[in-house]
């Protein structure tokens, strides 16, 4: 489905519609993302050393990079451009912040 919302929406990109399917197609992989997540936590998939924080803390993550979706998909009422935009954005943050993140050496 890849694919096929993001070939729609470069052909479309004038298109309200074509925006609303690809964040449609987000909305769906990160319901699905997020409904994993929790099934592998609910049946220990996950190391049992892991911290009681970290799960917690990818919920979250997940939900705040829907929520900015959404928000994204909303602009596309203003622009579609300015939607794509933030969409990217969004999409640039959660590809790359994480490689800036420090974790304390622990020691």
């Amino acid at each position: 489905m890849i694919p096929f919302s993001t070939a729609l929406l470069a052909e479309f990109i004038h298109y309200r519609l074509a925006l609303l399917v690809y964040w449609i197609n987000i909305l769906l992989l990160g319901t699905m993302l997020y409904l994993t997540w929790t099934c592998a936590v609910d049946k220990a998939l996950v190391r049992p050393d892991m911290p009681a924080a970290v799960p917690v803390a990818i919920k979250r993550r997940i939900v705040i990079g829907q929520s900015l979706y959404a928000f994204g998909a909303l602009l596309c009422l203003i622009n579609t451009y300015w939607s794509i935009a933030f969409i990217v954005l969004v999409q640039l943050n959660y590809a790359i912040a994480p490689r800036f993140t420090r974790h304390p050496r622990e020691g």
